[in-house]
């Protein structure tokens, strides 16, 4: 084995007591959706380059972070009760009005409120975390906040580049290279404590050079994911191709992950066989990485690109658990429940 991939014997493998999911938006949401089914303790490292939205105003009005993927990994991780419930409609009611609180999540305007109270964005968190009784903690991955700016290939054959998170996750052509703004933001040291005493840490799923990337451009994070005892799993997506990935299949979203961090071993990829028509082939090439692939139907099926919690949450148990096999889950599509988990 090369040098900079040897490290210290890995955790045991069991139903993990500690997890870390890297991303943001709506994939890190559905990832920690299914997590909290599974696992007693849950970390969410989440992206703070977002400036579109309800947090690109408060970007522009005020030297915060953006809350927005925030909100909604703290949504996420809510309690199972009234009072969860609750609050997790609570901080994702966006208003409507004819002034200039319209379309601004209420959830994004408490958490600015207690960064502004406590003077701290990582207490500031907890505190929400706290009143919303969530099953985790969520902290930002940088403590600046963050622009991207990526060299596209634009759908019409010009080249250029484009800066900003809202831009680059719709625009019409293919990134073909991203990097932060600034390169090396402050990194949290909770965030590298979680990763290094995490027993699995979670890339992916999300927007890929938006959410999932951005993790593995920041060389603190880059080297705590290198050298953590934790096992490692990529969640990927459940399509390819379109905004911001134009002719990209998961093979080759999976081959540029791995690329961007080479001196980092990964053990497992989950798949939907399902959703992706490369799925064989993904599979195959990360036979060739040395990781495993576990093909499972984690969609709520239809053709519907959205992660079903359940299935999911039973695809991670398998992998915490060491059990691989063939293509499966493609019954209880109405059900929406699978391997005895229930809702």
């Amino acid at each position: 084995m090369p040098p900079h991939l040897r490290r210290g014997p890995r955790r045991a493998l069991s139903a993990p007591r500690r997890a870390v999911a890297l991303g943001g938006g709506h994939g890190l949401a559905a990832n920690l959706r299914s997590l909290r089914l599974l696992v007693d303790d849950i970390t969410a490292v989440v992206t703070v380059a977002d400036d579109g939205g309800s947090s690109g105003r408060i970007r522009a009005e005020l030297p915060v972070l953006p809350p927005g993927d925030l909100r909604m990994a703290l949504a996420a991780l809510c309690e199972d009760s009234d009072w969860g419930a609750f609050w997790h409609d609570a901080v994702q009611h966006r208003f409507v009005t004819d002034g200039d609180l319209d379309g601004h999540a209420l959830g994004n305007l408490m958490i600015v409120a207690m960064w502004q109270i406590l003077e701290d964005p990582i207490a500031g968190l907890d505190r929400i975390g706290e009143l919303l009784g969530a099953r985790g903690r969520v902290l930002p991955m940088a403590l600046d906040p963050l622009d991207i700016e990526a060299q596209v290939a634009f759908a019409d054959g010009t080249r250029g580049t484009v800066r900003g998170q809202a831009h680059v996750a719709k625009v019409p052509g293919r990134v073909e290279s991203m990097r932060l703004i600034p390169e090396r933001p402050r990194v949290p040291q909770e965030v590298l404590r979680a990763i290094a005493d995490a027993d699995w840490v979670i890339v992916g799923p999300g927007s890929w050079y938006t959410s999932v990337l951005p993790h593995l451009q920041i060389p603190e994070i880059a080297e705590a994911l290198r050298t953590t005892r934790a096992h490692r799993c990529v969640v990927m997506n459940l399509s390819s191709g379109g905004e911001e990935i134009e002719g990209m299949r998961s093979t080759d979203l999976l081959r540029v992950l791995l690329d961007s961090a080479p001196e980092t071993s990964f053990d497992t990829v989950i798949a939907d066989p399902t959703a992706l028509e490369d799925a064989v082939e993904l599979a195959e090439f990360a036979r060739t990485r040395g990781i495993r692939t576990l093909l499972r139907q984690v969609s709520v099926g239809g053709g519907v690109p959205v992660h079903d919690p359940v299935r999911l949450a039973a695809a991670y148990r398998d992998v915490f658990d060491g059990v691989y096999g063939d293509v499966e889950g493609t019954q209880d599509e109405e059900e929406g429940t699978q391997d005895g988990i229930d809702r």
